[in-house]
């Protein structure tokens, strides 16, 4: 799937969540690839699994209930399941960094900004305190923000600079895995557009892979190399961005940018994508999709479609493209 060395490979991954009321299938027969320095966009609805899937790369997934049920997941070769938790310490943090999707409740109210990123550089790199609150002020100053302000508490700050405080926090110790779960969901536009360009600016000077997840395909467009596109669980289509937005393939992708307004088409309405997302603790039969989509066949209903090579590079989840099914 990638030209690049494969950073990080996601082989038939499924993580489920185990409650009273049922099983949630989160994640279910991933497979993924992204090669050293491409950024991955990971789009899909609200409940799609692209949280849990950030979790299961980085062995967060809250156990009970969640559990990753089978699958592999290789960072620069090794596995990382099946890793003892100081194993794992030694990576997070250090070669794969997570940016939250809220900065107000990913930093210490308590702790000053200063204090929480040295913190981080303490853990990883063998400095002493002085050497970690000089490097903290490098960060700030990397991410726009003044070195003298390191001593500020997080409530002293706006969002947009939390949320870049967030970025310094993850960059610090230079991975090369960053993933950014939604990182400007709580900003408004002028700021989203700000900190998307200094994520961008800083991924080039620190040669770091990107996994971007998202539901908003403005922001593949301007950041992401590669698209998945997840539902109900699922990677239903895996391309490369040009790919993507000139020739989506599955029904889903296809009503995804019908459903966003284009100033050059003279329409009145949209055209929403029918229905509403599964119920995760009970999916239906077959493709999730079916019962939403415009395309479906009796087949649909009755079993899954396989991930089909389309073309070099263009992978899809859908009946229409197997050969022999009509």
């Amino acid at each position: 799937m990638s030209e690049n060395k494969h950073l990080l490979e996601i082989k038939n991954l499924s993580i489920h969540y185990i409650t009273n009321d049922g099983t949630v299938k989160a994640v279910e027969d991933m497979n993924l690839e992204i090669g050293t320095g491409e950024t991955l966009g990971l789009v899909g609805e609200t409940g799609a699994g692209k949280t849990t899937t950030a979790l299961g790369i980085m062995q967060l997934v809250p156990n009970p209930p969640g559990k990753i049920i089978g699958g592999e997941i290789f960072f620069e070769g090794e596995n990382l399941i099946g890793k003892t938790p100081v194993e794992i310490r030694k990576i997070r943090g250090n070669k794969i960094s997570m940016i939250f999707q809220d900065p107000m409740t990913s930093l210490n109210p308590v702790m000053t900004v200063g204090e929480q990123i040295a913190e981080v550089i303490k853990l990883h790199q063998s400095v002493n305190a002085k050497e970690a609150i000089e490097r903290s002020m490098a960060m700030l100053e990397k991410v726009g923000i003044p070195g003298e302000r390191h001593k500020d508490y997080p409530h002293q700050f706006s969002g947009g600079m939390r949320q870049r405080v967030v970025i310094a926090i993850a960059l610090a110790c230079n991975p090369q895995l960053l993933i950014a779960d939604e990182p400007t969901t709580a900003l408004d536009v002028t700021i989203q557009a700000q900190v998307l360009d200094l994520m961008k600016n800083l991924k080039k000077e620190f040669k770091t892979s990107m996994i971007m997840i998202t539901h908003d395909l403005g922001v593949v467009a301007e950041v992401c190399d590669k698209v998945a596109i997840m539902y109900a669980g699922n990677v239903i289509e895996y391309t490369d961005v040009k790919r993507l937005y000139t020739s989506p393939k599955h029904p889903y992708t296809i009503g995804l940018f019908g459903s966003i307004p284009d100033i050059n088409d003279d329409e009145d309405r949209l055209k929403p994508i029918k229905g509403l997302m599964p119920d995760p603790t009970d999916l239906p039969s077959g493709c999730p999709f079916h019962p939403r989509c415009p395309k479906a066949m009796s087949i649909c209903s009755e079993r899954k479609p396989l991930n089909t090579e389309i073309e070099p590079g263009h992978f899809v989840k859908c009946l229409l493209f197997e050969d022999g099914v009509k």
